[in-house]
């Protein structure tokens, strides 16, 4: 067994290795920084899927979005009571190495030009949205496999989270600024698809990795007060312009709200236990958050984003009490935090509520503001219902490429 714990340390420290000499490798060929003094190569290509140019206005939401990715995302696997503090380790490594890659294969593909990849605020965002959907990925296997395989799923998921990301927003001109299907559904079905293929029907210590206790509490508390802080400069961090209000931090806070109230409606009815743990509190959190990742910059209305972000609340509850054992033991898929409760069927939700406010949108209702969220409609490049169409096209795409993927990557 010591000789087996050996090769496995040797395994991780040598891989570690590799990979980063790699990376250094592109970025002395590849990687140049961005120039202060000009737009942003990204507005000088065609397939950009980044509309906001302003550098400067990134910085605040750049920091938001990477204290969201590295600590809301890395602490929401601390609950596991056996894997709890080693979670939290594992998803850092996962960070470290997934923001490089992600820099590298989305360069290529967004912010190339010239041979040389031009990096900013702006590219550093689009690498912590890469990076919270490989932390949602690994949410599903987390306890079953080693750092070793973390880090061959953080460099297939990367790449493919990538590709899907670069056919939905500039192959379809997809409206998807918060990442309801290039974050949640993607990176919930891929780790399910991977779970899939590695399950081990003698290795089910479900109970065992949830038993909780006080420390794991204490880091889901925090992890959540900071879901509650940041995840509204998340959504928005790719849509605001000069002076137009944040709808998206809006609506993301009333469907916030309305979600965690979901679940104190519900979790005492299915439920026998006295008090209701923080981990339940923080999944509802996350799926009335992840619900708002398309439509949140679209025109929901204050009281429609309470009734989505309520509806959203629900799914936790009902799909960890329903659902999760039908996974298990149909399917056998080993869900180990509950990702697809918490961001597959909400992503999906809020991608269904999407496509609806895209059929509802008119030049009337949105003003100027329609030319930010649905770019092409309003260039009469594309008719709204083309802009429905390729919504609606975009969700089985995902599903596709996530499934696929995870079957690869498993």
């Amino acid at each position: 067994m010591p000789e087996h714990t050996t090769a496995s340390r040797l395994q991780l420290s040598g891989l570690c290795f590799l990979l980063q000499i790699l990376t250094i490798i592109l970025f002395a060929v590849f990687v140049r920084y961005s120039p202060e003094s000009s737009p942003g190569p990204c507005s000088q290509q065609l397939n950009c899927s980044w509309r906001n140019q302003d550098s400067g206005f990134q910085h605040p939401r750049f920091r938001d979005v990477h204290l969201q990715a590295l600590l809301g995302f890395g602490l929401l696997v601390a609950f596991l009571g056996r894997y709890g503090p080693g979670s939290v380790a594992i998803s850092i490594l996962v960070v470290a190495f997934a923001i490089q890659w992600a820099v590298l294969i989305q360069g290529f593909s967004y912010f190339f030009l010239n041979g040389k990849i031009y990096v900013g605020a702006q590219s550093m965002v689009s690498a912590d949205f890469c990076t919270a959907a490989i932390l949602i990925s690994t949410g599903a296997i987390l306890g079953r496999v080693n750092p070793v395989q973390m880090l061959l799923l953080t460099l297939l998921g990367v790449t493919l989270f990538t590709l899907n990301e670069y056919i939905l927003l500039s192959l379809m001109g997809v409206s998807d600024s918060g990442g309801s299907l290039t974050v949640h559904t993607f990176g919930a079905y891929f780790g399910l698809m991977v779970s899939r293929i590695l399950h081990q029907p003698h290795m089910d210590k479900r109970k065992e990795q949830q038993d909780t206790g006080h420390q794991p509490d204490v880091f889901a508390v925090v992890g959540t007060i900071y879901l509650w802080i940041f995840w509204p400069s998340f959504t928005s961090a790719t849509t605001v312009h000069d002076n137009a209000e944040p709808w998206a931090v809006l609506n993301t806070y009333f469907s916030l709200v309305a979600s965690t109230l979901a679940s104190f409606v519900l979790l005492p009815v299915l439920y026998e236990e006295s008090t209701l743990r923080m981990v339940q509190i923080q999944d509802a959190t996350l799926a009335g958050m992840a619900v708002m990742g398309m439509a949140g910059e679209m025109l929901v209305t204050p009281f429609g984003a309470l009734i989505v972000g309520f509806l959203a609340g629900l799914i936790p509850p009902l799909g960890f009490r329903f659902l999760t054992p039908v996974l298990c033991s149909r399917l056998k898929i080993q869900d180990t935090c509950g990702v697809h409760n918490v961001h597959g069927l909400p992503g999906i939700l809020g991608a269904l509520l999407g496509m609806l406010l895209t059929a509802l949108a008119t030049a009337d209702a949105y003003g100027g503001r329609l030319e930010l969220v649905f770019p092409l409609v309003a260039q009469g490049s594309r008719t709204a219902t083309d802009q429905v169409l390729c919504q609606l096209c975009a969700l089985p795409v995902t599903l596709l490429l996530a499934t696929l993927g995870g079957s690869l990557t498993g």
